[in-house]
């Protein structure tokens, strides 16, 4: 499969803000990505608009505040997508094609049971939750993050491991938790940590560096097979180094730190 042949759903829905970014992400890589509305997928549409979740090869939840994020964040976007795509969501998942969620598409993620997903593909309900901020504020802030995983996955295949990447965060609940007590210890046994909070010199963060309280610095995780992947900073705001805060200084390309998430799954899939 070619870069060009790659077929990338971003959903949206009423509320999400941050699918251009994510459209110009997957460009840049030479995918073919494509906006759909979640209605797109259901019959409340006309004919020659929908679409089905079959047909792509990626599938995105970008970030926002997708319905306002009442009741809580990503919960009503979650019990849509439920409602209207439920059993095919975990059938794409179950076929190990790539889904990425990112801050609201994070929470999303955490609602539907695709994530924290340590012993299920997609459980019938949440088993973790994004929490209000330490600081009971939104945190909008750059923001360094360390790659944890070893090799599980799919979103970090071409970064080092230990390599630490400036990705900036913007999120009033970022705080990840656990209804299970060993959360933390199944999540780092099945190599489910994909990045953790970092102060710039790589030491363990504390606020602001890390902006949530997260325990154990948590700034992504994967599913227990390594397709699915959410995280609250945005790597699709500094594809290029233009859009670092400290861009006239110590970069050797025009790239940026988050291209790499995106190189990475389109490398694995052709």
């Amino acid at each position: 499969m070619k870069p060009e042949d790659i077929r990338v759903c971003i959903l949206r829905i009423e509320g999400t803000n941050c699918e251009d970014e994510m459209y110009e992400a997957f460009r840049m890589v030479g995918t073919n990505p494509e906006k759909v509305h979640l209605k797109q997928f259901t019959n409340e549409i006309s004919a020659g608009m929908r679409r089905d979740i079959e047909d792509y090869d990626i599938l995105i939840f970008p970030g926002g505040f997708s319905a306002g994020d009442y009741i809580r964040a990503g919960a009503i976007f979650a019990a849509e997508v439920k409602s209207a795509i439920g059993p095919q969501i975990k059938k794409f998942v179950e076929s190990e094609k790539p889904v990425l969620g990112i801050c609201n598409g994070f929470q999303i993620l955490v609602e539907l049971g695709l994530l924290p997903a340590t012993d299920e593909i997609m459980s019938s309900c949440p088993r973790a939750a994004l929490y209000k901020n330490d600081s009971l504020r939104f945190e909008c802030r750059p923001t360094f993050v360390r790659n944890d995983n070893n090799g599980k996955c799919i979103f970090t295949s071409e970064i080092p491991k230990k390599k630490i990447l400036m990705i900036p965060s913007a999120h009033a609940e970022g705080k990840l938790l656990g209804i299970d007590s060993k959360f933390i210890e199944k999540s780092e046994e099945n190599d489910q940590i994909v990045f953790r909070y970092v102060k710039p010199d790589g030491k363990s963060a504390t606020y602001p560096w890390n902006p949530n309280g997260s325990p154990s610095n948590i700034a992504g995780i994967c599913n227990c097979i390594g397709n699915v992947l959410g995280m609250m900073p945005h790597p699709e705001r500094v594809l290029t180094r233009f859009t670092h805060p400290d861009w006239t200084r110590g970069y050797n390309s025009e790239d940026g730190d988050g291209l790499a998430i995106f190189t990475s799954v389109i490398k694995s899939l052709i």
